[in-house]
């Protein structure tokens, strides 16, 4: 078996059995970013071939912040699957996640493809049909998120579930820059974040995102949600917990984790 798929069916035990393994990184100290997305299109594909769907991207590591604490100099994106969606105000079952976290962002939808290299912010603009309000709920396959950029980017980038709300805007009726989002855990705001924290433009990391695929001659296509980074920081889940993320000009959604 080679370690690609031995990696790839490390993470899918870890999930199914909901116990956390050790990072690759510490497994394999050579273990590369090359090596990891090989890890995650085989996890995809092992999902796929199982009847779930691909319905789009995330994109993680957007900040400097996040960037500076895992020493890398660039984003990094997962897959979105059908099985990840959880309704707006909604109930997720804790069983269904290991150790979450929840963060804030701005979901594009997609109403032409785009396919790098070459991909400008503009082509974002007029390749989206209207953004909404998103809340990603992170999780990690790795024991205590001792991770590093490659375990995370084996790891789906770290997805775990995610949930859209409000209502469709197109992005001629709002300035994503200047848009400002309050993240509000069992009704206390927990953190404050704003468009611009996001490489500058919320359209730069869909274009990175359309960029960075074509390496694999992987597009983004129409109707897919693309997640495009978290606003601010993401914050520790337990049971009983509700969050509720509000966006400017966007509306608001929001998700309950029940034990």
């Amino acid at each position: 078996m080679s370690s690609t798929l031995e990696y790839a069916n490390q993470l899918l035990q870890a999930e199914k059995n909901r116990a956390g393994i050790a990072a690759l990184t510490e497994q394999n100290p050579l273990f590369s970013t090359e090596d990891a997305y090989a890890v995650q299109l085989e996890i995809i594909k092992h999902k796929t071939g199982n009847g779930q769907m691909i319905v789009g991207k995330k994109i993680g590591l957007t900040s400097v912040a996040m960037q500076k604490l895992l020493g890398v100099d660039e984003p990094d994106y997962g897959h979105l699957l059908n099985e990840m969606v959880v309704e707006n105000g909604g109930e997720l079952p804790f069983g269904k996640v290991m150790q979450p976290k929840v963060e804030g962002e701005i979901a594009f939808i997609l109403k032409e493809d785009l396919k790098g290299p070459n991909v400008t912010a503009l082509d974002v603009v007029l390749a989206t049909d209207y953004v909404l309000p998103a809340l990603e709920i992170v999780d990690s396959r790795v024991k205590d998120w001792k991770i590093k950029l490659q375990d995370t980017i084996a790891d789906n980038a770290s997805c775990g579930q995610y949930v859209l709300g409000g209502k469709p805007v197109t992005l001629d009726q709002v300035d994503l820059s200047q848009l400002g989002m309050v993240l509000m855990k069992n009704g206390e705001i927990v953190n404050t974040g704003v468009g611009a924290a996001v490489m500058g433009h919320p359209a730069n990391c869909v274009a990175w995102l359309a960029n960075k695929l074509s390496e694999y001659d992987i597009s983004l296509k129409a109707g897919e949600v693309i997640l495009s980074g978290a606003l601010s920081a993401a914050v520790n889940a337990e049971p009983g917990d509700t969050f509720t993320a509000k966006l400017a000009h966007l509306g608001e959604v929001s998700v309950r984790f029940s034990s």
